[in-house]
Parts: C-alpha cells; structure tokens; sequence
C-alpha cells in the first residue's frame, strides 16, 4: 500500500468534485481526486449534455417536419438515429477535455483512477493508496433509481446510462416515468420518429406548477404522445421488441423499447460510509448547512447530498467548500435562488417559491401578476406563443417566478439573479430590455405588476389634474 497526504481529498470526479478541485489547486492547496469511471460524472457523459444534443437532433426534425407556418414546405424528415447518437458523441467528446484527466493533473491535481472507500474515519483506500486530508469532499453523485417492479428483472430496459448508446431506433418507447428526464426523452424520441408512450404512477411533471405544466403537457398531446397519469406499474414482461407494461388498474400499454425515468438514488454503495462515522439516509449523506457531514472532517456535495438533484447546485455547493473548507469562512447551503429548469418544447424554468407555496407563506400578502408569450412581439414572429411567465411578488419583492415557453431555461436567469440578491419589481421595471426579444416578457410582467397601481389610482389621476392644473 502506498500512503499519501493532501490538504483536500474529493472523491468523485462529476461537476461539483472538478470544480472544488479547479478551486482549490489554484488557491494553492495540495489535492487528491478518486474517480472510478469517468470524468465528468453523469452530467457530461449520461445526463444534461447528451441529452440536450438529442433535444437537439429532435428539433431540428420538427422543424423540417413544421416548416410551413412560416411559409417554408414541409418535408418528412429522414432520421438516421445512429448518426443521432454520433452527434450526440462528438458533443461529449468536444466538452470532455475540459473535464478531463491530463487537464486536471496540468493543474496540479493528483487524480487517481479509483473507487474511494473509507477504511477509519481519517482515511480512504482507492486502489493501492491510502489517502488521509485535512477534509475530504464526497461527490458521488446519483445514479438511475430502478424500482422492483414484479417481471421488469427479466426485461430488457434502457435508463438514462445506456440510452445513449442505443443505436437502433425504437418502434415504440416506453416511458416509465414523467419527470423531467423522462418526458424530455419522449418528446426528442417523437420527435426522431418514435411512438411513445409515457407511463406515469401520479401526474407528469408533477413538481412543477400545474398551469405551467399543461402548457408542455397540451404540446405533448399535439405531437402524438401518449400520456398515461396514475399509471403505477405493477408488473412487466415480454421481449425486445414486444414489451408490455400492466399497471395496477388494469391497463396495459405495448411497445417496442422499454425507458425506466422515476427518479436518481445517491450514490454511496461503495463508500463504506459507516467506517468514518458517516451518517446518511435514504435520500443520500446527511449534512448540516455548511454540507458537513456527521464526520466534521468530510463534506458531501451535489446529488449525494440528497438535496435539489441539478449541476448547478453541486457548482454552488462547490463555491461554499472552498469558503469553508479552504479559507475557513462560515458557509451556508440556500436553495431559494435555485433556479431548474426542463428542457421540453416550449421548456418549464422556476426558481423560488411556486404559487402554492407562496400562498401558503403568505397568504393575503402575495400577488401574483402574469404576462403571456402571445403578447411578447417577438414570440409572434417566431410563431411561439405558447405560455406565459408568473411572477409570485410580496409587497413588491419577487418571492418566485415560473415559466413555461420558449427559452424559459434562458429567461429564468434574470429572476435567479433578483432572488439571489433581494431586489425589487421596480429594479426589473427601470430595465430596458432590446426589441423585439423574448426577453421583454421579463420587463412586461413588471409592468403588469406597476399598471394596475398606476393607471387605477384615483389618488395618482388626483395628482395628475393638480400638476396639469399649474403647469404652464
């Protein structure tokens, strides 16, 4: 066994792992980096990169397919879906050097291509090393959630790691489960000219707030898809090709291929968790604010942390182990400037509170102002007025904001950004957005906030006629 020392040693080399470590090599302290697969984690190689190249591939299909509004023939698109699955490779393999290896060690990084497990609680075996740090940051991240559906061990089935990698397009898809990922699968399937069906135990986008949601959910239904809510799967068989889902009331549905999307488990099998006085739960590591675990030398971050399961929460995490961790500054996990976002056609994007939890806060101080894409003058060249932007305000500070439409992953940015800083209505009214851009929606739903207070005052039309009444 070879023993080796680091003031940092992370274990796991996904996005929130590769950016503590890019920290704090360039601030000068000596790292350790385990990773036993691949680098970059489930983002860049199973989740939000591959995935979006394959959202990609499907509107570029659509598009062809519905040409015509815009005075442009249709056509029929002619999918290759294997070339889909090339693009989606050259896209990881343009990103992957960033994530890479060789980059990280130019830094300065000792990466050891190993699983981490702890053997005591200062140390951790990867391979032939012995490691003991200063701290230790876990950064596992979180693999597909496979229920133990009766029959489904003797079925072939796809998740978001092999999905990917199929070259073969499906007949028809089967989704289990309408989240996030696997209704942005149905859509860019359909889309390559797939039949899908998703196949939902309660309703489809559910963590989302149901008037936005059936924006997406009324695009589904135009495009062809299936979707079947309250849908619990009860048992699962057939072949390749001739797959059949039963559910608990009866129903079964057909199809060719078999997705299984109901969720992400933390990954923690293989750390030995137990050995370093680490506590952790169904959900993942448990950790205070500060993302310390019940070992105050180790740190949790990102999906394992069973907190909000995106990249960018394991990028914030990251900044506030380098606060801590590194500089020993006091450092606290918020969530209430996280924004998410699912990248459907027209796409969901919230950050804060939704309408109902804003409500139930609080109650007869909230406002809730809306303005729809169809009055946003650039949506209507681009034929894309689907959905609408809702902003939840208390006594005039944004506490929440939710769009469902075109560009909503882009447009949310600016509420994330008036959240996490504590500003006002009136900070978004002074803006001056270009026209025409869908970005305007962000400055209208402030207007329609201010209009109201403005144009229905009896006391400013009293102050109106007094000025006009002296004016020269």
């Amino acid at each position: 066994m070879t023993k080796l020392k680091a003031d940092l040693l992370i274990i796991g080399a996904g996005s929130g792992g590769l950016s503590v470590a890019a920290g704090a090599v360039q601030m000068g302290a000596s790292v350790i980096l385990l990773e036993g697969h691949k680098m970059g984690g489930d983002c860049l190689n199973y989740g939000c990169v591959p995935s979006k190249a394959l959202i990609a591939s499907g509107k570029a299909a659509y598009a062809q397919s519905h040409a015509s509004v815009y005075g442009v023939a249709d056509v029929t698109p002619s999918v290759d879906y294997a070339a889909t699955k090339d693009h989606v490779a050259d896209v990881i393999g343009q990103i992957a050097p960033v994530d890479s290896q060789e980059r990280f060690e130019g830094m300065g990084v000792r990466v050891i291509r190993e699983y981490g497990r702890f053997i005591s609680p200062t140390e951790v075996q990867a391979g032939e090393h012995v490691i003991t740090a200063r701290r230790i940051v876990i950064s596992t991240g979180s693999s597909p959630f496979v229920p133990p559906i009766p029959g489904l061990e003797n079925v072939p089935y796809e998740t978001n790691e092999t999905i990917f990698e199929l070259r073969d397009k499906p007949k028809h898809l089967l989704v289990i489960g309408g989240g996030p990922i696997g209704m942005e699968m149905a859509q860019a399937h359909r889309r390559l000219g797939c039949e899908v069906t998703v196949i939902e135990g309660m309703k489809a986008l559910g963590n989302d707030d149901p008037e936005l949601a059936a924006v997406v959910l009324d695009r589904f239904a135009a495009e062809g898809i299936e979707i079947a809510e309250g849908a619990m799967a009860a048992e699962i068989r057939g072949k390749l090709g001739a797959i059949e889902v039963e559910v608990k009331d009866g129903r079964v549905f057909k199809g060719s291929h078999l997705l299984m999307a109901v969720g992400r488990k933390a990954n923690i099998d293989k750390l030995d968790a137990e050995k370093a006085g680490i506590e952790t739960t169904r959900r993942g590591i448990k950790v205070d604010a500060g993302m310390r675990s019940t070992n105050r030398r180790v740190y949790a971050i990102g999906d394992v942390a069973g907190g909000l399961q995106f990249t960018h929460m394991a990028g914030h995490h990251a900044g506030l182990i380098i606060r801590s961790a590194l500089l020993g500054l006091p450092a606290k996990e918020r969530t209430d400037h996280i924004p998410w976002a699912t990248y459907t056609d027209p796409e969901l994007a919230h950050v804060g509170l939704t309408e109902e939890a804003a409500r139930k806060e609080h109650g007869g101080n909230l406002e809730v102002v809306r303005f729809p894409y169809s009055h946003n003058d650039r949506a209507i060249a681009e034929r894309k007025t689907e959905g609408l932007i809702k902003v939840m305000v208390v006594r005039g500070r944004p506490v929440g904001a939710s769009i469902a439409g075109a560009q909503a992953g882009e447009l949310i940015n600016l509420w994330a950004f008036i959240l996490a800083n504590n500003l006002k209505m009136k900070h978004i009214a002074n803006m001056v957005a270009p026209y025409p851009t869908l970005g305007e929606i962000n400055k209208r739903v402030a207007g329609a906030y201010f209009s109201p207070k403005l144009f229905d005052s009896p006391m400013v039309k009293r102050v109106v006629r007094f000025v006009q009444g002296w004016l020269p």
